[in-house]
């Protein structure tokens, strides 16, 4: 049924107060506001990318990407403008996740049309936010010589005298690949594709991010097709969501790519219980495709931890979804050799910027930083395991698989938020609980510290300021704030509201696992 304020009211779920329209219109507009006009800044700012973007980059003379390069956006006011879209962007998809919990259901067609219009704007235009396009173009560059993107770095492009080598990044360009087989391949297949303008290069990149970032909408979209609520949540976590938009589609991280493939593996091995083995080759073709996303970034061999948590009554589906994974894994590895498998551990120790254990860990404990987020990382996954609700029906190896990735996630020191990638793309899957609130904190948080991303000029004394604010000191609280609250949800089971306009979509407290009462 759709009342005059064109809000359709679903059913209320069992002991919930019936969803009010007039309670939905509030912040189902403030949803569209909010989403809409930070979309429409990342576009226009995107635009006219190369006036306060680095690196400098070369147009092709036909076909995309396309910028309006005779426009001028000083720094100062792109920054602005991409905090002002960050900021609006999240709170449009907190109002949306409110208004949906109130009984707001939207046209599903138009909020699809309006995230196809997007992502299609935003890969078509040069990567904006972010250097690591041109990075990966740069190493699927050096394939394309015949050489190794695991021993040379790109600073050997920057001595040739053409086009590509002022398109180099500088911040990189003494580091060699830290990214998988697959990834290196993907890198070189665009180079092929790109010849030697680093702008074509990184447009394939791009494209294939953005069919990679359709497809876990549309799985997202046809597992939870039946129930209109959840749909609506999942698309606002994923589709329509500005950060990832910004962060995925605009900026060209190749973490879709894997996220896309780990999601597929998990629910290609269909519906089961843990205690019903799945079909032998359904658990092969689970192996195959999460090793594909470990092939890409191996922070994804946790989906694989994941699955083996859920087939370890059966050996025999053990040792099919191992061999499945290893099929993939060995061969890039083999041909790679050491260079490749030292890359797995190159930012062992290392910190982003805005991580909290810059700050609070004691500088003599510092090159244990890596075993003691490690320890952490165990400690909560355990924690997690056993006190995070139940998942989706039939499907324990996304729950699985969605512990370890926020357990990782949350404590691991070397963060950005493009990594979060692993989580979202399982937690729209997910029932809805406080979860999403913290996750969407630590994207926005991670997003604001990597914007505007490597400018091309200096910011300006205010906007300085506040960039070291908003990197150093902001995000590190919110990081840890997250981390904290996350074992308080752990501790407290308060994983969802207890207000009448608690998630969509039956959800009784009863459906946590057993082993939480024990």
């Amino acid at each position: 049924m759709r009342s005059v304020t064109g809000v359709r009211s679903g059913p209320p779920a069992a002991g919930r107060a019936p969803p009010s329209a007039d309670r939905a219109r509030v912040p189902g507009r403030l949803a569209v506001a909010g989403i809409a006009g930070s979309i429409l800044i990342m576009i226009a700012v995107s635009v006219v990318r190369d006036s306060w973007m680095y690196p400098p980059i070369v147009l092709p003379a036909w076909g995309p990407p396309w910028d309006l390069q005779a426009a001028h956006l000083s720094v100062p006011v792109a920054t602005g403008a991409l905090w002002l879209a960050i900021i609006a962007g999240t709170g449009g998809v907190i109002a949306g996740l409110v208004a949906v919990e109130r009984g707001a259901r939207p046209s599903m067609r138009a909020v699809l049309i309006a995230a196809a219009f997007a992502v299609l704007a935003l890969t078509v235009l040069p990567p904006a936010g972010s250097t690591d396009a041109f990075d990966y173009a740069a190493y699927g560059r050096i394939m394309a010589l015949g050489h190794s993107p695991y021993v040379t770095t790109p600073s050997y492009l920057r001595l040739a005298h053409n086009s590509y080598a002022s398109s180099v990044p500088a911040v990189w360009q003494h580091f060699a690949s830290v990214y998988g087989p697959l990834g290196s391949f993907e890198q070189f297949l665009a180079a092929k594709l790109g010849g030697v303008s680093a702008a074509r290069i990184a447009f394939w990149l791009k494209l294939w991010n953005s069919i990679a970032f359709g497809v876990v909408a549309l799985v997202a979209d046809r597992l939870l097709r039946s129930d209109p609520a959840r749909r609506l949540r999942a698309h606002l976590l994923w589709t329509i969501n500005p950060l990832l938009l910004w962060d995925l589609v605009a900026s060209g991280h190749l973490d879709v790519l894997a996220a896309a493939a780990g999601l597929l593996g998990l629910v290609v091995l269909g519906q089961h219980s843990e205690t019903v083995r799945p079909p032998l080759l359904r658990v092969l073709g689970a192996g195959a495709l999460i090793g594909v996303a470990a092939d890409i970034k191996i922070n994804y061999v946790l989906f694989g931890l994941g699955l083996a948590l859920v087939l370890r009554r059966s050996l025999a589906a053990l040792v099919t979804a191992a061999a499945g994974a290893l099929v993939v894994l060995v061969p890039g590895y083999a041909w790679f050799g050491m260079p490749a498998v030292r890359a797995l551990v190159s930012r062992r120790n290392g910190a982003s910027a805005d991580s909290f254990y810059s700050d609070f860990l004691v500088p003599s404990l510092r090159p244990q930083l890596a075993l003691i987020a490690a320890a952490l990382v165990v400690v909560v996954a355990v924690l997690a395991y056993r006190r995070m609700p139940a998942g989706m029906p039939g499907r324990p190896a996304i729950r699985a698989a969605l512990v370890l990735g926020v357990a990782w996630s949350f404590f691991w020191p070397y963060q950005l938020p493009w990594y979060d990638a692993m989580i979202l793309c399982l937690l729209v899957l997910y029932p809805a609980t406080r979860l999403d609130w913290l996750v969407l904190a630590r994207v926005a948080a991670g997003t604001i510290a990597n914007t505007p991303g490597n400018p091309a000029a200096p910011r300006g004394p205010l906007i300085g300021v506040l960039h070291h604010y908003s990197v150093v000191v902001l995000p590190p609280l919110v990081l840890m704030g997250a981390a904290a609250a996350l074992v308080g949800l752990c501790l407290t089971g308060w994983w969802r509201p207890r207000d009448p306009g608690g998630p969509p979509g039956p959800q009784p407290e009863t459906d946590v696992l057993p082993s939480v009462a024990s």
